[in-house]
């Protein structure tokens, strides 16, 4: 019996003009492009120029700008292309309801949280580079997917190694999840040093290349915070069963101990495609244009523990993770308005923190969340706290 080629698998890709959708598109392409692969939907913000050229490329069905202001550029940029133009939150939502069977979560911030659970409901498979949508709303979103019978693939290099060596049938005797980190531009300085330290100087990771709020999310770990409370809602952990150890050389990702003492860990080259490979794939492995590790040039690795003095964020997170209800929520909206200030200039580094865990302490009341409006009201909150506060510290 003759047997047809495969359909190709129908993919959307939210968030493709940033770099973890620039990488998602490379790994299509380098995996048979337009042949085995059909774009939905691209969305993007102001790179216009960038949205239209990917879309050409890649055939894409609908274009979408999150920013009003530049429908209309999009618009003549795709001009008698056959592509459909659309923008703003509308849009968005029109993306998350078009026909996939992957969609790539990779809109940074809360604004990707809505069009993310959207598609989650629709049974879509989400491969998931967005931390607010479980940090901000994590126990509705794993309902969603679990409710949609969607599949839900971290693409984020930690989360995305535990999934590897996270073995289904043993899930009965985890006994922790170890979550690297590379201890960023600031790993051996000093509580003076980092005061007095800028968004430049912070934005500079050792390892990989990230855009300026994730490099300066790291610099002060507040990255590693966000990722400890993912971990919880994609693995069904207690807090205390994460931990945190500082890796510098950023080889081995993630890893997984056993009550039995064994310790499975993923390594690989610090490079974005290996998890979104994996997680495109999933469950088969694809071939990748990946460096290979050397291990004896290699030669070492190294691990520390942690400087949760120098480091508050990830105190902040087990914090966050213990009190439940909305506190991730308001972790993320307080962080978020402080990390602004300190770009602009107007607040200290190691502020960021402390501003933070005011804010967390003063809405700490606040009752868990049944909806996303109620999701969207606290971060709301979290935001108008923060600014509050920084305006009262200036005005002492």
């Amino acid at each position: 019996m003759m047997t047809g080629k495969t359909a190709p698998r129908r993919l959307s890709i939210f968030g493709s003009t940033g770099s973890i959708g620039r990488n998602t598109l490379k790994v299509v392409d380098h995996l048979g492009g337009r042949e085995n692969f059909e774009i939905s939907v691209l969305t993007g913000n102001g790179n216009v120029e960038l949205l239209a050229k990917q879309a050409k490329a890649f055939g894409a069905g609908m274009a979408v700008t999150a920013n009003d202001r530049f429908y209309e550029s999009l618009k003549n940029e795709l001009s008698g292309s056959g592509i459909a133009v659309a923008s703003g939150k509308s849009g968005l939502m029109e993306a998350a309801d078009r026909d996939a069977d992957w969609v790539m979560a990779a809109i940074v911030g809360t604004a990707g949280l809505a069009p993310t659970l959207a598609a989650a409901k629709r049974g879509a498979d989400i491969a998931l580079a967005n931390k607010e949508c479980l940090v901000s709303a994590g126990d509705l979103f794993i309902a969603a997917i679990r409710k949609g019978g969607g599949r839900l693939l971290p693409v984020d290099s930690e989360h995305n190694a535990i999934f590897q060596v996270l073995e289904e049938n043993q899930r009965h005797a985890i006994e922790r999840v170890v979550l690297t980190a590379s201890g960023g531009p600031f790993r051996t300085a000093s509580l003076k040093e980092m005061a007095g330290v800028t968004a430049e100087t912070a934005r500079a990771h050792p390892n990989w290349s990230m855009g300026l709020k994730i490099s300066i999310d790291s610099a002060s770990m507040f990255n590693k915070a966000l990722e400890m409370i993912e971990a919880r809602h994609l693995f069904g952990l207690t807090p205390k069963q994460i931990e945190v150890i500082i890796h510098p050389q950023s080889i081995i990702h993630s890893m997984v101990g056993y009550t039995d003492g064994s310790v499975l860990a993923q390594l690989g080259a610090p490079d974005m495609r290996t998890a979104i490979g994996y997680a495109l794939s999933f469950p088969r492995r694809p071939n990748l244009p990946i460096e290979r590790l050397d291990f004896a040039r290699l030669a070492r690795l190294d691990f520390e523990a942690p400087d949760e003095v120098r480091f508050p964020a990830l105190r902040l997170a087990r914090l966050a993770m213990t009190r439940g209800g909305v506190q991730g929520a308001v972790l993320n909206g307080a962080k978020e308005v402080a990390l602004e200030a300190f770009i602009e200039g107007r607040l200290p580094f190691l502020a960021m923190a402390e501003i933070t865990e005011r804010v967390m302490d003063d809405l700490a009341g606040l009752p868990p969340a049944t909806t996303m409006d109620e999701v969207f009201a606290a971060d709301r909150q979290a935001r108008q706290r923060a600014a509050d506060l920084m305006n009262l510290e200036v005005a002492g």
